[in-house]
């Protein structure tokens, strides 16, 4: 599809219609620019659009298309360049990645493309099974010709427990810390599932800053003010930013009383280079896999702790547990098999830490359509996404015909590439191009006896180095 139809969690301009799958900051670059948000409508849940003037106060809210889970609208968007008019419709699909955060599924002249966002769809959880079911009712029995797809924890080794389980091992932590004060990292948006769980059966209020209790009240959560507090002598357990837990922080406080961090992610590793120079501190990894990353070298995923094992001190006063609000592998695994696309799109592609999803699902579909080549920036997508698929067997072939010199150039240069200077050698059979006419075309030039002669002499000079020239022996005969 070309540029300038619609965008998907990209806001810089140039589209026609824009989609936010959800709130957080990774997925809102470009609202926020001088002068507010002028580019045309933007399609979101309800529950974002209800956030959105906190966050962006320049919005204009008469652009603001709230769209509920489950329901469609229809689109008709024109071509920028042939002025031809695509007619689609677009159906939003819980995501369970945080509050208000959507799936986008369009289906029409465009052909059927699933955007997930960030989502976590866990298997065994109900609220999981009627996203599902929904998403199947929508398709219509249709397939999924281009699935751009949440795949931050791609990979076998990163399973994770349900969401209840590690918050009840949370809710044991803070049990066997009766003394401790308790710092929690959190994002503006997110986990309040699991502050609710702790502050129910610990039977004790929770505290957090002033930005996220606004957040709290707009998204109809503790009405009553009876959970959540900006006081900080009403309990002992605080709800703080995500980037201020840090190690450095807790031991400050440990200096004042006893204090424990927790930080629930499910980010269980940490990067290292392939020379193995960490980019962060924290204790030796309990295991390693081999990863290769995008653009870079081979690196390793090393993770912490074991998900199914109990949690465990990741650093001097920090505890860190895989509650995770992105899909694990298998809930991964399971979307492929449900909507089986004919190409799946990683949307989380960092130059550090890419994780390909063809690399582990290339068995859902064939290796032809298994690509990832659709341009893709971070988390923004600005509408190039893959048309209708040619039905198979209709492919169109393009002849080249190229000269064995091109040929041997071309070869030169990937062997260069992939050996990095290594001596190149000729092969040992000979190349056959059959498009190529291999035999070569002469050219009759007429020249007189006494320019021949002069050619030899310069010839034999640059050759010979000023040694003595001698007549030819035979006489040189020209026709």
């Amino acid at each position: 599809m070309e540029e300038g139809l619609l965008s998907v969690d990209k806001f810089s301009g140039g589209s026609q219609v824009y989609f936010m799958t959800h709130l957080h900051q990774d997925h809102t670059r470009g609202l926020g620019a001088a002068g507010g948000w002028r580019h045309g409508p933007l399609y979101c849940s309800p529950v974002t659009a209800r956030l959105l003037p906190t966050r962006f106060p320049g919005i204009d809210a008469s652009l603001i298309r709230p769209i509920a889970p489950g329901e469609s609208a229809p689109l008709s968007l024109s071509s920028p360049t042939s002025g031809r008019i695509f007619s689609l419709h677009v159906t939003a699909i819980p995501a369970l990645h945080c509050p208000g955060s959507l799936m986008y599924l369009f289906r029409g002249d465009l052909g059927c493309m699933l955007f997930t966002g960030d989502f976590r769809w866990e298997l065994g959880c109900e609220e999981a099974r009627s996203a599902k079911k929904a998403l199947l009712e929508a398709l219509a029995g249709d397939s999924v010709d281009v699935l751009y797809m949440d795949n931050t924890y791609c990979h076998p080794t990163l399973n994770f427990p349900p969401r209840h389980v590690v918050a009840e091992q949370i809710v044991n932590i803070i049990r066997a810390h009766p003394d401790h004060e308790v710092i929690i990292g959190v994002n503006n948006l997110g986990k309040e599932d699991l502050l609710l769980h702790i502050s129910i059966a610990l039977q004790t209020k929770i505290w957090v800053w002033p930005q996220r209790l606004l957040t709290v009240h707009l998204l109809g959560i503790d009405d009553n003010r009876e959970i959540f507090t900006t006081d900080t002598s009403l309990t002992r357990v605080r709800a703080v930013p995500r980037y201020s837990l840090t190690i450095a922080t807790l031991e400050a406080l440990n200096t004042v009383c006893p204090t424990i961090g927790i930080m629930p992610s499910g980010i269980p590793w940490l990067w290292r280079s392939s020379e193995g120079q960490a980019k962060s501190s924290g204790k030796s990894p309990a295991k390693s896999i081999t990863y290769g990353g995008q653009g870079s070298g081979i690196g390793t995923i090393e993770t912490d702790y074991d998900p199914l094992s109990p949690p465990k001190l990741f650093e001097k006063h920090s505890y860190a547990l895989p509650y995770s609000d992105h899909a694990c592998f298998a809930e991964l695994e399971d979307l492929m098999q449900t909507v089986r696309p004919s190409v799946v799109v990683g949307i989380v592609r960092t130059p550090s830490c890419y994780a390909n999803p063809r690399h582990h699902f290339s068995h859902f579909f064939g290796d032809e359509v298994c690509a990832d080549k659709a341009p893709v920036e971070n988390s923004g997508h600005n509408g190039s996404l893959a048309p209708k698929r040619r039905p198979s067997g209709s492919r169109r072939r393009r002849m080249i015909k190229i000269s064995r010199a091109t040929f041997y150039r071309s070869r030169v240069t990937r062997k260069r590439k992939d050996f990095c200077g290594a001596r190149i050698t000729e092969p040992e059979e000979p190349i056959e191009l059959c498009c190529v006419d291999k035999t070569p075309r002469r050219r009759i030039i007429k020249i007189s006896a006494s320019t021949l002669c002069r050619s030899r002499v310069i010839m034999k000079r640059k050759g010979t180095c000023g040694a003595r020239l001698e007549e030819p022996q035979e006489p040189i005969s020209v026709p």
